[in-house]
C-alpha cells in the first residue's frame, strides 16, 4: 500500500517564490505543557520532526514564542539544513509565564525576536517571519516600518502577518508585500471569512490557526462524523479536507509531538469531498458558529 502524503493537498507557491505542499505542520505542540519548556517526550518530538518529509511536509510554521524557543531548537536539532523545506518563524509576543502571550511590538524587540529566531534555528536569513499580532500599545506604522527595515537588510526573505483584518493587511502592504495570513480558521469559526476571501483573490497564502476545531458537528451521528464513517476517516481528517477544499491558498498546519497523529493528519490530504459534501460541511459549520457566537 502505498504511504499517504502531503502532496496529494496539492501544492502553493508562497509569494509566488516557495513553493510548498499546502497541508504544513504547526511546531506549537512540540513544546511542554501551555507551550512552555521542554516536551514531555522529547525523543517523541524528535521522531515526529524528522518524519515531516518522509511525509511530504514541506512547511513547517513555528514562533520564537513556542517554548520560550524550544520550539525553533528542536526543529534546527531535527531538520537543518532544511534541504526543500519551508521554515516559517513568527516574532511579537512576550511569555511571562506558561499559557501567558503579551504583545510587543516595539521595534527593538522585533528586531530582537528575528536575530534570535535566526540563531536558533541557525540561518542567515528566514524565509518567512510573521508578525504575531500587532501590538495596539505600539503605533502600527513603526512595527511595520522596522519589518521593511529587515527584510531590506536582507534578514527576512518574506514577510507575513497574524490576527489581522483586511485593513490591516492593506495598511502593512505600503511596507512590503504581505505573503501570508495566519488567523484563526476552522469548520465553525467563520470570523475571518472575509480575510480568507481577500487572500484568496490576491493569491496571499493563508493559515488557518485551531484549523479542526469542529464542535458538536463531530458529535456521534452528527454530519462530520457521518461523513468519516463513509470516508473510513475521523472527523479531523474530514475537518482538514473540508479546509483544503475551501480556497486553493489554504495552507492547514495541524500539529503535534507525536508521530502517530502526525501520519493521521498528513493522510487527510487524500480524502476527496465531493462538492455536495463540502457544501452540506460548509453550510453546517456556519449554522452551528452562529449558534456559539
Amino acid at each position: 500500500m502505498t504511504e499517504r502524503t502531503a502532496a496529494a493537498a496539492g501544492r502553493f507557491k508562497v509569494a509566488g517564490d516557495i513553493a510548498v505542499n499546502r497541508l504544513g505542520f504547526g511546531a506549537m505542540r512540540v513544546t511542554g505543557t501551555g507551550v512552555w519548556g521542554p516536551p514531555q517526550d522529547r525523543a517523541e518530538a524528535l521522531r515526529t520532526l524528522r518524519r515531516l518529509p518522509a511525509l511530504g511536509v514541506t512547511f513547517i510554521d513555528t514562533a520564537d514564542s513556542y517554548g520560550p524557543g524550544t520550539s525553533e531548537e528542536l526543529i534546527r536539532e531535527a531538520l537543518h539544513p532544511y534541504d526543500g523545506l519551508l521554515i516559517a518563524s513568527k516574532g511579537g509576543l512576550e511569555r511571562p509565564a506558561p499559557g501567558q502571550w503579551v504583545s510587543n511590538g516595539r521595534p527593538d524587540y522585533l528586531r530582537g525576536c528575528v536575530q534570535a529566531s535566526l540563531r536558533r534555528l541557525g540561518r542567515e536569513r528566514i524565509d518567512l517571519w510573521q508578525l504575531h499580532r500587532i501590538d495596539p500599545k505600539v503605533p502600527r506604522d513603526e512595527q511595520f516600518g522596522v519589518i521593511r527595515d529587515m527584510r531590506a537588510e536582507g534578514l527576512i526573505r518574506h514577510v507575513g502577518l497574524s490576527n489581522v483584518s483586511v485593513a490591516e493587511i492593506g495598511a502593512a502592504q505600503r511596507f512590503f508585500p504581505v505573503v501570508t495570513v495566519q488567523n484563526r480558521y476552522n469548520l465553525v469559526d467563520r470570523s475571518s471569512e472575509a480575510v480568507l476571501d481577500h487572500c484568496t483573490e490576491e493569491g496571499i497564502g493563508f493559515i488557518p490557526w485551531y484549523p479542526l476545531a469542529a464542535g458538536d458537528l463531530a458529535k456521534p451521528g452528527a454530519v462530520l462524523d457521518d461523513l468519516a464513517r463513509k470516508h473510513k476517516a475521523t472527523p479531523g481528517q474530514v475537518a482538514l479536507a473540508w479546509l483544503l477544499k475551501r480556497s486553493p491558498v489554504m495552507l492547514p498546519i495541524p500539529g503535534t509531538g507525536k508521530v502517530k497523529h502526525l501520519e493521521e493528519n498528513v493522510a487527510a490530504a487524500s480524502i476527496a469531498l465531493s462538492d455536495e459534501e463540502f457544501r452540506t460541511l460548509d453550510e453546517q459549520g456556519r449554522k452551528a458558529g452562529q449558534k456559539a457566537a
